[in-house]
Parts: C-alpha cells; sequence; structure tokens
C-alpha cells in the first residue's frame, strides 16, 4: 500500500511540475487575480440575483444555508484534512525551492491537503447550479469554467498539487449537492404566515 501511495505522490508531483512550469507574465497575472477572493464578488452577486430571482421573498432560506455551506466547506478542509494528512504544500517541499513558479513569492499555510480554494468555489457552484435547477448551458458552462479556472490557479501559483484541488473539488461539489438537498427540502414545506 505504501508503494502504491509513493507512486501516487510521485505522479502528482510531476504533473504539479508539468503544470506549474507553464507560465507567462499574462498568466501569472490572471491567475493571481483568479485566485484572490476579492474578485469573486460580483460572481457572487450575480449568483445571488438569479437566486433572488428564482426564491424571491424565501432568499433568506438560501443565504442562511448558503454561509452554513461556505462555513462548513473551508472548516472540514482544513480542520479534518490539513490538519490531520498535514501534506505539505509543494511551495514549503525543500527539494522543489527553486524548482516551482511561485508567484508573487506567496505561499499560504504549511499545509495544502486538500485545497480550501479549491472546495469553497465547487462547493458554491454545485449548490447554485442545485438550487437553480437549471438546464441551460449559457448558466451551466460559465459557472464550470469559473470553478475550474480558480481551481486550477491553485496548481498555477505552486500553491497546491493537482491531488488537493481535485480532492477538494470533488469534497466541495459533494458538500454543495447535499447542503442543496436539505436546503430544497426546507424550501418545499410551507410558510409559515407572520
Amino acid at each position: 500500500m505504501s508503494k502504491i501511495l509513493n507512486t501516487l505522490s510521485q505522479w502528482d508531483a510531476e504533473l504539479f511540475l508539468c503544470l506549474n512550469g507553464s507560465h507567462n507574465s499574462f498568466w501569472d497575472f490572471v491567475m493571481h487575480w483568479a485566485s484572490d477572493k476579492i474578485i469573486w464578488i460580483p460572481v457572487y452577486l450575480i449568483f445571488l440575483f438569479l437566486l433572488w430571482k428564482k426564491f424571491r421573498e424565501r432568499i433568506w432560506i438560501i443565504m442562511i444555508f448558503a454561509a452554513l455551506l461556505v462555513f462548513l466547506s473551508d472548516q472540514i478542509s482544513v480542520h479534518l484534512f490539513k490538519d490531520i494528512f498535514q501534506r505539505l504544500r509543494p511551495c514549503h517541499e525543500a527539494e522543489l525551492m527553486g524548482v516551482i513558479h511561485l508567484v508573487d513569492g506567496k505561499c499560504g499555510g504549511s499545509f495544502g491537503f486538500y485545497s480550501s480554494h479549491a472546495s469553497n468555489i465547487w462547493a458554491v457552484a454545485v449548490f447554485v447550479l442545485s438550487m437553480l435547477g437549471n438546464r441551460n448551458i449559457l448558466l451551466i458552462i460559465p459557472i464550470l469554467i469559473w470553478a475550474t479556472l480558480i481551481s486550477y490557479s491553485r496548481i498555477y501559483l505552486g500553491v497546491h498539487y493537482p491531488a488537493d484541488v481535485l480532492a477538494g473539488a470533488l469534497a466541495g461539489s459533494f458538500l454543495g449537492w447535499m447542503i442543496a438537498r436539505f436546503a430544497k427540502n426546507v424550501l418545499r414545506k410551507p410558510a409559515i404566515p407572520l
């Protein structure tokens, strides 16, 4: 089992070096901003507007579940994974120093498994798509591209291995789907008149 894990870890590192090694100043700028949480605010406002259009006076229920989702996604990634597995980020690996491309010299905390950025973004993306229940490709594709770009930016910036990002995306997607199911169950119940 140890040999299999070592092989998978080696493949992950090789894929990381391949993806992280393809860089230039234009993509440095794009990936830096894609990974910056402030740039996400307009996207969240668009999501809020779309959800408000569908749920109107019950939007507060959606907002409570969305806040719970982001809280759980972030806390689970840190306390149940990063703190337990303690897998170093590639930018903290001594043998990779000088080999990886680290944009702006920013690395983050010591541990990277799994990516909180990927988990949070995919949780929100899946939650919003589930709540909207929209099969419109003009909505689905941009949301998936947005989540993928932000997730990939973490590898590009040198702060996560591909497995960190993939695990975060899968965990976040599952959590987003589960919380959306709970929210839909609450919304099915008739509103209590005040």
